[in-house]
């Protein structure tokens, strides 16, 4: 290799890499000069004398950077094969490079410092301590030659902090050598550490006036910037002697430096780690010194510093870190106060609070939340709650979440202080408004901790907020509502107090009911505070909103008062047929309609939980209620039917049947004469009629105003939702005695379930037939005859409304669009409401009938095949968005409310079909969803656009979800397994992704899930359904269904004979679903679980498995044969089930999946060494440690 060589090719290197940084390069010249680089890389001997060449000083940035970056690559992938005399060539030369090779610190770019700090770090991942022992203290020599050098030596020792501790990048064994050594070195790396930083910032502070000496200040101030970063990355797992060493000296520094600017930063973060630690009490204790009176005083003074200079980036992020340390030493005091540490409460307790209060009082609202897990945690401590200086500051904390409770400071506004720190921290107002939110519901948690150790503080603040509300004028701000001239809207300067006083009163007044004894309630004040809530009067919507919410607080006050409770009925009637404008033709916007809708749910609240108090005003209610009734147009149909609700939930007080059954009976007779009436029954039976009956065909030149069958659609919606109403309602008496004496009880199951009749059953029933035949038809409206006979206004009526299309591609909604607009803005919506909101609630009625009439309706004549030919009919052209809402509302409750006794009648003929037909579907849809991801061509992109596909596809995941639910719901019984039929909500998908999966031993399969299994259809369609399911793209569904549902399935058809292919399909279908779930972690671990106890049962009994297994690629076929004969010997002592999982998870993982990121990756190798810390046998062992890697421990890097 002679020189010429080398600069020729350095030449043409350094023409490639100006081809690829110049902006000004045809595509086609990057590219071939990018192949050129990445050759050169991969195939030239001489690539370490070219890199040499490059990174000389003399040449550019760019240049010298992909010199170190040719080295890098050198030592990444050539150096398992490289002599030795090479070896120490190139490590001689990088260190030359540090030592002389760099500019000075201030001038050399980042990213070369970054580059050569990362060629040291590799060559030491491979070489250290082993066979570079003088690695440190060359590291050490380097620094002392001035702060270009020391700088990168930081660098160095932060990168392989990263790479061994934190991102563990390299095999186990180099590890733990490297992070033993480090451990045993760490003394004397922290004491470089320190004395580092304690000299550069000595020298910083000294010159950094003196103008002359600026550059030299600098560059001290650099070194101890880097020293900090360094620190940083080690504070956080070497022990936690080392940081409370010498008295606390590392922690006293960073107090100090709290209050130097250019190091404060670096300073709080250090600080924040290790004051975050966890770890044994014993070895925290020590951190309490920062309770002292220096620390306090430094943590104090530089938030004041900081917070005085106004709002500046940097110092609002060193707030943000000051606010964190101050939270985690409150952690600290927590954990430690109580224990068997003998912590006293510190001195400076007082002080702490204080400055923690100030926090919480600061105007930006990113730093009063940060405050409050902290304040629960110290209201809820058992020794500081009783402590006299906490609960001195219980009033104040109040005080100050009455500010904190406001909604003000949105990003795009100036209307208070907030507003500017909410732009740093928010994108927009939609993220700040969602933020706020789950801050104002946290504060109510700890508001109510607080309120435990003071609750009449609590409740006078709320008193006295609340008359000041009454009797404030009202300001509406820039922004007018259009709901009406000189109302609020959501931003006005008065709602936004009346929603925060409503909230503070809400958590304050329901937290003192909780505490305080019944004598001591302050019931007068309660009453008083009621009745001026009651004669207030407003025409505003959202203030009356908060109105009625106050009202709800103080009810608990009328269990004391019972004479108040026809005024409050009064106010709360009134407030259900509220409007803005007198019978105004307009369409009523959401705030109006919330308003009502508030004051029903008020009413069926107050009857759900304080029955016994109305029962005695029942009359006048019922008369109230009717009189509302009797005008067929006041009252939407759902307000009809939650005031109907709050009759049947009285009329469940009676304990009598006879007469709920006769009060029943009278209040559906409006509904069972509309329903049964001979022109509803063939409007309901016939799909046409139907159509035509609700005004979807016709053709409407208004869609604003016109809408002349919107009566026609009230009365059937008004139908539905009654029996649903009462359906859910109405039931006997909770106490058996009780339902005895009433005549509820009719005696007892073979079981020994008790059995009961509801009232409702005989009037429900009778309207039943043609609930089904509205089912039935509204199914068949799907049917392209029939959506084509849809008049042109409403081709779109049967789509989903854009509210569920946001809700499921998680689009935020617009703030204030919410309460400003027309509930429904055309007609055309009007319609898809009320398609969307009737096929809903026919399910909802199915799903509650079992629950609610129990064996009078699970044992209707042929109600399997009814249900069959009605909700299960034309289920082919029902939309994925109406058949979840389907198996979620009805199937799921239906099938879990079923008593053992009508498996076989009524749950096993209706889910044979579903399932097999659910499978067939999905499986269908994600063939579709796999096969436009192959193709990916835009070809058809025109019709069908990418929101579209997105729709789609995840409502196919949704779907998934679903329908694998319902399956785990039926088979698989809840012991040990966490049934989270919760989280099948459209939520944070990978969010939910656990790591460690091992399913629960005894998941077992439920009397239901038993009975399926043993019908030969229903259990093939399950089992196949659930394998299949796991490689779906679905990642949540995946791993519930695969620690659900896979095993305890396949576990129940073992004893009988399956088929040798059946057995490899079910092993196979596990291996692919690692192939395309392999990257998560979650997935991955129980997908391996599973196969490993698919093989470890089935392999001694199927041969065919072993050929699965061959067929795994990059299998080694000596480690299975091994793997085998271990487990069909049963002679042989079993090795544990952790060491057996681990050699079957290597023999598979060439099916495991990889992230696409590292897909193409090229393999690092890093060749373990001979080991540091066996007990070496004596001469035959040492023999071959001599020989082990070129040399057992003959040092390869001579100091």
């Amino acid at each position: 290799m002679s020189a010429e060589q080398v600069s020729g090719l350095c030449e043409q290197l350094v023409k490639a890499v100006t081809v690829i940084m110049d902006p000004a390069s045809t595509q086609r010249y990057r590219l071939e000069a990018l192949k050129f680089c990445e050759e050169f890389k991969e195939k030239c001997p001489i690539c370490v004398p070219c890199g040499l060449k490059l990174a000389e000083k003399t040449q550019t940035a760019i240049v010298r950077h992909f010199g170190l970056q040719i080295l890098e690559h050198v030592v990444k992938y050539r150096w398992n094969n490289m002599p030795r005399l090479e070896k120490v060539y190139l490590k001689n030369n990088v260190m030359g490079l540090i030592s002389s090779g760099t500019q000075s610190i201030l001038e050399e770019e980042s990213h070369i410092k970054d580059v050569l700090s990362r060629i040291v770090v590799e060559m030491i991942k491979r070489e250290w301590p082993q066979h570079w022992p003088d690695m440190l203290k060359e590291l050490d020599t380097l620094s002392k030659q001035g702060e270009t050098q020391t700088e990168l030596v930081m660098f160095i020792l932060l990168r392989l902090a990263e790479d061994v501790v934190t991102f563990q990048t390299l095999p186990t064994q180099r590890r733990r050598d490297i992070q033993q050594t480090l451990t045993q070195n760490m003394e004397k790396i922290f004491s470089f550490l320190l004395t580092a930083l304690q000299q550069n910032v000595n020298k910083y502070r000294l010159m950094k006036t003196d103008l002359a000496q600026e550059p030299k200040a600098q560059a001290n101030c650099r070194v101890g910037i880097a020293a900090l970063n360094t620190l940083a990355g080690y504070i956080d797992w070497v022990a936690l002697s080392h940081i409370t060493a010498d008295n606390c000296k590392l922690l006293e520094m960073l107090c100090l430096l709290l209050n130097e600017p250019e190091l404060q930063v670096g300073a709080a973060e250090c600080l924040l780690i290790a004051v975050s630690r966890k770890g044994k009490l014993e070895d925290r204790k020590p951190l309490m010194v920062l309770f002292g009176d220096v620390a306090m005083h430094c943590i104090l003074s530089a938030a004041q510093t900081a917070d005085g200079e106004g709002l500046v980036e940097k110092h609002y992020v060193f707030l943000k870190r000051l606010c964190q340390v101050l939270c985690a030493l409150g952690s600290q005091l927590c954990a430690l106060l109580g224990s068997d540490c003998n912590v006293e409460t510190p001195a400076n307790f007082g002080k702490y609070l204080e400055s923690f209060l100030a926090f919480t009082t600061h105007p930006s609202q990113f730093l009063r939340s940060s405050t409050q897990i902290t304040w629960g945690a110290l209201f809820r401590h058992e020794v500081l709650s009783r402590d006299p200086l906490l609960l001195a500051v219980v009033p104040k904390y109040l005080r100050a979440s009455m500010t904190n409770l406001v909604k003000v400071g949105f990003p795009s506004k100036a209307d208070s202080p907030s507003c500017e720190y909410s732009r740093f921290d928010f994108d927009s107002d939609e993220d700040f408004n969602a933020f706020f939110n789950s801050f104002r519901a946290q504060q109510g948690e700890v508001m109510r901790m607080a309120c435990r150790l003071d609750p009449l503080t609590g409740f006078q603040m709320a008193g006295e907020w609340l008359k000041y509300q009454l009797t404030a004028p009202v300001d509406t701000g820039p922004t007018n509502s259009k709901t009406g001239e000189g109302l609020c809207s959501i931003f006005s300067p008065s709602f936004v107090q009346w929603d925060a006083m409503t909230f503070f009163s809400e958590s304050v007044i329901s937290q003192m009911f909780r505490t305080m004894d019944k004598d001591e309630i302050p019931v007068n004040d309660g009453i008083d505070l009621l009745q001026l809530v009651l004669n207030f009067e407003t025409k505003d919507p959202l203030i009356l909103s908060c109105v009625l919410t106050n009202v709800s607080a103080l009810f608990p006050f009328v269990t004391y008062r019972p004479e108040y409770l026809p005024q409050v009925l009064s106010k709360l009637f009134a407030s259900v047929t509220f409007e803005v404008v007198e019978e105004s033709k307009a369409p009523r916007t959401r705030a109006v309609k919330n308003v009502r809708r508030h004051a029903c749910s008020s009413i069926i609240k107050m009857c759900r939980d304080y029955p016994q108090l109305v029962l005695p005003n029942f009359e006048m209610l019922y008369n109230h209620v009717k009189q509302l009734l009797s005008n067929e147009l006041l009252l939407t149909q759902m307000e009809k039917c939650a005031l109907m609700e709050a009759l049947v939930l009285i009329s469940n007080q009676f304990k009598d049947y006879e007469r709920q059954k006769a009060f029943l009976e009278e209040l559906m007779a409006p509904v069972a004469g509309l329903w049964l009436s001979p022109e509803m029954q063939r409007v309901l039976s016939d799909p046409e009629a139907f159509i035509s009956y609700v005004g979807a065909d016709n053709k409407i030149a208004d869609p604003v105003l016109e809408d002349p069958s919107g009566l026609n659609r009230s009365r059937i919606s008004f139908c539905v939702y009654t029996i649903l109403g009462v359906v859910k309602r109405a039931r006997w008496p909770a106490a058996t005695e009780e339902a005895k004496a009433g005549g509820f009880f009719l005696g007892y199951l073979p079981s020994g379930t008790p059995m009961y009749r509801n009232p409702c059953t005989e009037q429900v029933l009778k309207l039943f037939d043609n609930l089904l035949a509205l089912i039935r038809t509204h199914n068949s409206l799907y049917t392209p005859e029939m959506v084509a006979r849809l008049g042109d206004t409403f081709a779109k009526a049967l789509d989903m409304l854009e509210v569920e299309k946001n809700a499921i591609l998680g689009l935020p909604q617009p703030l204030l669009e919410l309460y400003d607009s027309p509930v429904y803005k055309t007609v055309l919506e009007r319609m898809q409401g009320f398609f969307c909101t009737l096929y809903d609630n026919c399910f909802h009625i199915l799903g509650n009938a079992g629950p609610s009439m129990q064996q009078d309706f699970y044992t209707v004549e042929g109600l399997a095949t009814q249900l069959l030919s009605s909700a299960f009919n034309n289920l082919n052209n029902i939309p994925d968005y109406r058949l979840r809402p389907m198996l979620r509302v009805f199937v799921k409750p239906l099938v879990l409310s079923c008593p053992a006794e009508y498996y076989e009648t009524l749950v096993c003929p209706m889910l044979g079909p579903l399932f097999t037909y659910l499978h067939m579907r999905l499986s269908q849809k994600w063939q579709v969803i796999n096969q436009r991801s192959m193709l990916c061509e835009d070809d058809a992109a025109d019709d069908n656009p990418e929101s579209q596909e997105m729709l789609e596809e995840q409502l196919v995941r949704l779907l998934t979800r679903e329908v694998m639910d319902l399956a785990t719901v039926c088979c698989v019984s809840k012991k040990g397994v966490e049934q989270n039929t919760t989280a099948a909500v459209d939520g944070d998908d990978d969010e939910a992704m656990a790591t460690e999966v091992t399913p629960p031993a005894n998941a077992e399969l439920t009397e239901l899930g038993k009975c399926l299994m043993k019908q030969e259809d229903v259990c093939t369609a399950v089992l196949i359904t659930a394998y299949t399911s796991l490689s779906w793209k679905d990642t949540l569904s995946c791993q519930r269904t695969t620690t659900q549902l896979c095993w305890p399935l396949l576990k129940q058809v073992l004893p009988g004979n399956l088929l040798p292919d059946a057995v490899s399909w079910f092993f196979t279908s596990v291996l692919k679903g690692l192939q395309v779930h392999g990257q998560h972690d979650g997935c991955m671990a129980a997908l391996v679980h599973l196969a490993f106890q698919i093989y470890e049962a089935l392999r001694p009994r199927y041969g065919e498995l072993k050929a699965v297994m061959e067929q795994v690629p990059d299998i080694q076929l000596d480690s299975l044969e091994q793997f085998d004969s271990k487990l069909l010997n049963p002679t042989l002592q079993k090795v544990a089930d952790k060491r057996r999982k681990d050699h079957f998870k290597r023999l598979i993982s060439g099916c495991i999946g990889k992230p696409i990121g590292e897909q193409f990756r090229k393999e690092v190798h890093i060749r373990n060494l001979p080991s540091l810390f066996k007990k070496v046998k004596p001469s035959l062992e040492t023999d071959v440690l001599e020989n082990e890697d070129g040399g057992g421990f003959n040092v390869l890097f001579e100091p």
